[in-house]
């Protein structure tokens, strides 16, 4: 079967953008609420800005079962301003080893979230990622990217529900369903450390094309059609049909485990991908993955 080239770029689409928010949401969530003072909470009403800075490396940028960076390693630098731990704009560039020009693409990405209670958050995002015109070919073309999510606190279990697609007529959704579960440490060294740990299982849903070819012998008359048949002979004739299937995709995993402070936090993250799809044409990437990331809080 073969898979769309759409599918080997929706992974630069939530790539970085879920690098940043997701470690920013982690280090200002409810963590603390139980033993913060009252000081600490008036001023954390108070600061509603906060400005973010980032940088990371990856062995493969691999997501929704395909490689983004060619199977090479990569790097990346961001800065992300948030507002009230709501509204989040980011930008990012990213280089990859052993690859001219220096910084392969950009992204500029938005999103909003919003707590309705305990159990259920919404969010959602824009994303915008511009590539070098001289990588198209082994990369991707540029493109922007919508996604809406929907959040459920299980307590055991916090699942989410996104649907996202690229901004271009005639493009099929995509839909995830990632479960993960946070918890993390006591506070140590003075009471400015605490090691946060939050495993993962997603699923990856969408639309693929199968192709099937087949080639046989038909007979080819060469007479005019108005008279009788006169010389014949045979032609081999290859046909392909296009069948467009829903299903799912991929099944990922994955530990991030972080070391978390006041301002800085330096996170890991060793995962696993396992395709469900087989083309020969264009594989997805099996196997284990790395990252580590650290992120600065300036503001």
């Amino acid at each position: 079967m073969k898979i769309t080239s759409v599918i080997r770029t929706i992974a630069t689409c939530l790539f970085l953008l879920n690098q940043m928010t997701d470690i920013i949401a982690q280090s200002d969530s409810l963590k603390h609420t139980a033993t913060a003072s009252l000081s600490d909470t008036v001023a954390k009403k108070e600061s509603i800005h906060g400005l973010y800075a980032g940088t990371g490396y990856g062995n493969n940028m691999v997501y929704m079962g395909s490689t983004i960076s060619g199977n090479k390693p990569y790097t990346y630098a961001s800065l992300t301003y948030s507002l009230a731990n709501k509204l989040f704009l980011s930008g990012s560039a990213v280089h990859l080893s052993d690859t001219k020009p220096f910084m392969a693409f950009y992204t500029l990405s938005a999103s909003f979230n919003h707590t309705f209670s305990s159990w259920f958050d919404i969010s959602a995002g824009l994303s915008r990622y511009n590539v070098h015109s001289s990588l198209t070919d082994t990369l991707f073309n540029s493109f922007s990217y919508g996604e809406l999510d929907l959040g459920i606190d299980w307590k055991i279990l916090y699942t989410k529900l996104c649907a996202g697609g690229f901004l271009v007529e005639g493009t099929k959704p995509y839909y995830q369903i990632k479960n993960s579960r946070y918890f993390q440490t006591p506070e140590f060294s003075g009471k400015k450390l605490y090691f946060a740990f939050e495993p993962y299982f997603n699923f990856l849903f969408g639309t693929f094309t199968r192709s099937e070819t087949t080639t046989g012998v038909v007979s080819v008359y060469t007479s005019p059609p108005y008279r009788k048949q006169g010389n014949s002979g045979s032609q081999t004739v290859t046909t392909t049909r296009f069948t467009n299937i829903f299903g799912l995709l991929e099944m990922d995993m994955g530990l991030p485990v972080s070391l978390n402070s006041d301002r800085i936090t330096l996170e890991v993250e060793p995962g696993y991908i396992h395709p469900v799809y087989d083309d020969s044409i264009y594989p997805g990437t099996k196997g284990f993955q790395f990252v580590i990331g650290l992120y600065l809080k300036i503001l």
